[in-house]
């Protein structure tokens, strides 16, 4: 019997242009699980401010990381599958799919779903409503009904913080990372996408302490004492309270503080894209460096990393 794996990713957008970032965060921040102001205060700020403005620097960012494949993100969930499909029986059709963006989970979970049984596994080991929270949910108003009569219809899952072929990958991309560095570092940061802090609350600190788990795995893998370790928060967006603390804030004021050599881990992003290539190897290190910082090494994403896509053959693998 034929079934499909669909490996499903944020997503992002087609092309390095204004338009293109325009149509993606119309998309992405107009979901209220993603933003989740009332919306009344949220569309007219969305539409009048976000917009018109914010597309255009962002499109620059994009096309500073693009390359000959396109967009860092998607060629990196396209290593992934091709991985995955070298490892699982060739009844099972996998597929690739994006939350926000194109081809879009929903239309691709309403395909595969007439076919046979599907399995949705998500890029995100992280809990949190604004990512596996909004796949779950999307997942379930596409297929509806049919799954609650019968669960074999489709599955959803979502790699544990510190599965062990994760930390296994993470460990690998370090050492290569180290390998070609001709410094070693004095500091690790371990950074993660920030959520409002309300949201953690909300959701009992489930966010928070799987990216303590997932650190801590990575650490004693390693061999890294926890003490000279940071775990932090990248990428706050709008003006209410994000975890902290904040990355930025934190290679400012280890740099003052006298590290001079440190490693930044973005576990939080299994592919590359803006949030580690720039924000983290060219603002970050700018930070870094002009507080007084020596060097830093950005430690690659996992992406298809054979630790990591085995184990996420093995998730995606009905028994």
């Amino acid at each position: 019997m034929t079934s499909s794996l669909i490996l499903v990713n944020l997503g992002t957008t087609r092309t390095p242009t204004p338009q293109g970032v325009r149509d993606f965060l119309r998309e992405f921040l107009g979901d209220p699980m993603v933003v989740d102001w009332p919306a009344w205060v949220w569309r007219p700020i969305l539409k009048g401010m976000v917009l018109p403005i914010r597309p255009h620097r962002v499109a620059r960012l994009y096309a500073s990381i693009w390359t000959e494949e396109g967009a860092p993100l998607r060629v990196g969930t396209e290593r992934i599958a091709a991985g995955i499909r070298d490892r699982v029986d060739p009844a099972v059709h996998v597929r690739v799919a994006y939350r926000y963006g194109e081809p879009g989970l929903a239309e691709t979970v309403a395909q595969a779903s007439k076919e046979g049984p599907v399995t949705v596994v998500s890029l995100f080991p992280h809990q949190t409503a604004s990512t596996t929270g909004t796949i779950d949910e999307l997942v379930h108003r596409t297929v509806g009904a049919r799954a609650s009569a019968d669960p074999e219809v489709i599955r959803v899952l979502h790699p544990e913080p510190d599965d062990p072929g994760f930390i296994e990958a993470l460990a690998g991309r370090w050492e290569e990372a180290l390998g070609e560095a001709d410094v070693e570092p004095e500091h690790v940061v371990l950074s993660y996408h920030g959520i409002p802090t309300r949201h953690d609350r909300r959701e009992g600190g489930v966010y928070r302490t799987g990216c303590e788990r997932t650190s801590r795995a990575f650490l004693a893998r390693i061999g890294w004492p926890e003490a000279q370790a940071t775990t932090a928060f990248q990428s706050r967006f709008g003006p209410e309270p994000w975890l902290r603390p904040a990355t930025d804030d934190t290679l400012e004021s280890l740099a003052r503080a006298g590290i001079r050599r440190l490693a930044v881990v973005t576990p939080g992003f299994i592919t590359e894209g803006l949030e580690t290539v720039e924000e983290i190897g060219e603002e970050g290190k700018e930070i870094f460096l002009k507080a007084g910082g020596r060097s830093l090494v950005r430690v690659g994403c996992v992406e298809d990393h054979p630790a990591f896509v085995e184990s996420l053959a093995r998730l995606g693998q009905r028994g």
